[in-house]
């Protein structure tokens, strides 16, 4: 790494995607050394901006410069399943040359590609340690490790280079518990200037400091995640007061307003009452009125103004709350008595090895959670229930309506309007029935004729989650996958009170353990060596 102080800087940035929708317009943002965090709403730009500055987008206008070498780890990390871990860590060539030399062969190429990195094999293997890949070894080929594995050697490779400025998009997606905590030491071990985007509670309690950015502009609170969530609430405390107070303030100008006009009008016809009865000559007369009418024209206006003024303040406050609406939720038919059974699982056999041993009941309204690591089956077996996989032996038995939201979002239909895949899911409802249900999922108005195609992630999460709740029959069981990668945290505060106010019975699997704890868990169940097993909230490390 370089000696001198490393930095982001950003001046008068501005892009726009090709259809001209804008994301930055005159954005000004530097990061200094330190861990960064960068939250927030789902479509602010974060992933751009970590683009923008990662060289992969170029500015419209304005400028970005990194004193230093830059790492960047895509939200999306796609490996050449071909290539061996060595290559894909960048250190096949070296590797090479180093064996060709321990071999006997003096070439000088070989001096020249291993320069002074004699210890490049003992740094990887120690790379790979820290981050719980000991186990992989560097001959194998990327089709040869998980999915979770292959973000971990992405990772590896970067610290590997030792770059100044470390970017991370989502680092978190798709890891299992095991993985995440290897990452979070990773992040914690990390002196230079690292921004990362997450949705991740945990990962963002690590961070130095917050950077907020909305609606195109960056806010920084000093600490990490939770300071930044109690200052937060205490700016919207503030706001929320000044609201009051200039709502407050609004109805005393209106009323000084109507007040100021009905004196005004009293005067005016006391005016022509003294000018009707002629007690003055006719001169004088006139020049009272005018310098009447004068006077009540200035009083109108300064009355005018302060209530213009209050309403102008009043906006203002408006602007200063934040607005991310809550879904709201009334799906009485989902609601599932206590001690009915809901799903009964017998001697099953899944799909690539894993087995549910004996039988499984799931009951009333409980609140399963389904954790393991990356690969164990979690998603296979969620499949198998929903019916779109078919067991190798054994059985499987729902009791009431079930729906499935799978990890990529592909219940829906792209070219249909959110009103439209919501009535594919409950035919028999009417337009306005859908449209009313769909309000209380934050689609109102133009927004639920909104093509699919064109929602954030957030969105296109909302409208998945809207159609299977919605859907006729109404869903007694509901089972979730990995349901918060990708979202924002108001986006995940919206997916909790949404299942708050579910009444059926959950299966969600999650690396989320957060959420999880968030979403009043009754039981616990670990897929783990092919096998499913019920295990205690301790063993899966839980906050207490």
């Amino acid at each position: 790494m370089s000696t001198f102080p490393t930095s982001v800087t950003c001046t008068s940035l501005s892009f726009a995607w090709p259809d001209g929708t804008a994301v930055f317009d005159d954005l000004q943002v530097a990061f200094g050394p330190g861990r960064t965090g960068l939250v927030g709403l789902n479509g602010s730009g974060k992933s751009t901006l970590l683009k923008l500055i990662a060289g992969e987008l170029t500015p419209a206008d304005g400028t970005v410069r990194v004193a230093g070498e830059v790492g960047y780890l895509p939200q999306s990390v796609t490996l050449d399943t071909g290539l061996r871990v060595d290559e894909a860590l960048g250190v096949a060539a070296t590797r090479a040359a180093l064996h060709a030399i321990e071999a006997g062969d003096a070439a000088e190429e070989h001096f020249d590609v291993v320069g002074d990195d004699w210890d490049v094999e003992e740094r990887t293997l120690a790379t790979l340690g820290e981050l719980g890949l000991g186990h992989i070894d560097l001959d194998r080929t990327i089709g040869e490790v998980s999915g979770g594995e292959s973000v971990l050697l992405r990772l590896a490779a970067l610290l590997l280079r030792r770059p100044d400025v470390l970017l991370l998009d989502e680092p978190t997606n798709n890891l299992d518990l095991y993985a995440r905590r290897r990452l979070y030491a990773a992040v914690e071990a990390w002196s230079g200037v690292m921004v990362v985007v997450s949705h991740d509670r945990e990962l963002l309690d690590l961070v130095d400091q917050i950077a907020d950015l909305r609606s195109g502009e960056v806010t920084w609170y000093g600490g990490n995640f939770a300071a930044y969530e109690d200052a937060l609430a205490g700016e919207q405390d503030a706001a929320e007061r000044m609201v009051r107070v200039a709502e407050a303030d609004m109805k005393k100008q209106k009323r000084e307003l109507v007040d100021a006009q009905v004196t005004l009008a009293r005067r005016k016809r006391y005016g022509q009452k003294m000018f009707d009865q002629k007690r003055e000559p006719r001169a004088v007369m006139r020049v009272r009125k005018r310098t009447a009418q004068v006077s009540a024209g200035k009083y109108r206006i300064l009355h005018e103004e302060k209530l213009a003024d209050a309403k102008e303040r009043l906006d203002d406050a408006v602007d200063a709350v934040r607005d991310d609406d809550e879904i709201r939720v009334d799906l009485p038919y989902t609601a599932v008595p206590p001690g009915r059974t809901v799903l009964t699982l017998l001697d099953l056999e899944l799909k690539y090895g894993a087995r549910v041993d004996g039988g499984f009941d799931l009951r009333g309204p409980e609140r399963i959670a389904l954790i393991g690591r990356n690969g164990a089956g979690k998603t296979t077996l969620l499949r198998t229930i929903a019916g779109e996989l078919d067991a190798v032996s054994g059985e499987v038995q729902a009791h009431v309506p079930l729906r499935f939201l799978p990890q990529r979002l592909d219940v829906l239909e792209d070219e249909l309007s959110v009103v439209e895949n919501v009535a594919r899911f409950a035919p028999a409802a009417t337009n306005n029935r859908i449209r009313a249900r769909l309000a209380r999922f934050l689609f109102k108005g133009a927004k639920a004729d909104q093509p699919v195609a064109t929602l954030s992630g957030g969105e296109r999460f909302r409208a998945a989650l809207a159609a299977l709740m919605l859907a006729e029959p109404a869903p007694q069981l509901l089972m979730l996958d990995e349901p918060t990668n990708n979202l924002d945290m108001a986006s995940v505060r919206q997916l909790t009170s949404a299942l708050e106010s579910y009444e059926g019975a959950l299966i969600v699997a999650s690396h989320d353990m957060p959420f999880l704890e968030s979403l009043g868990i009754t039981r616990t169940l670990l897929l783990e060596g092919g096998e499913l097993k019920e295990i205690g909230r301790e063993a899966v490390g839980y906050p207490s």
